[in-house]
């Protein structure tokens, strides 16, 4: 019944920014923590960062400083600003529960990073 959709991505050069959507027909404020994560072909998908239903927030040291996690209760909506983005974030990003829930994946949007 949960949905969960992401938007945003796209083509960007090194030192860039994109602003990544995660839309759900839920209450966000009903999930006791929300993650954004991503994954590249080959790899296993892992956890970008994440906000607890209190605010708190936690990063990867990989994006701490760059990437900023929040969300929009009015929009049931929650985004991941992403500034100074590197190659090495290139890479297809999705938004789940964390821990993740299997049904609530979503499509993702990629991110692509490159001069």
């Amino acid at each position: 019944q949960a949905q969960m959709v992401e938007s945003g991505g796209g083509l960007v050069q090194p030192g860039g920014s994109l602003r990544l959507s995660c839309r759900t027909s839920m209450n966000i404020f009903s999930f006791g923590r929300l993650g954004w994560f991503r994954q590249v072909p080959g790899k296993e998908r892992e956890l970008v960062a994440y906000i607890i239903s209190n605010g708190q927030t936690n990063y990867a040291d990989s994006v701490k400083d760059r990437f900023s996690i929040s969300r929009d209760g009015a929009k049931n909506t929650m985004y991941l600003q992403m500034n100074n983005l590197k190659p090495e974030d290139t890479a297809v990003y999705y938004c789940n529960t964390q821990p993740p829930v299997r049904h609530l994946w979503g499509q993702g949007t990629q991110v692509t990073v490159s001069s």
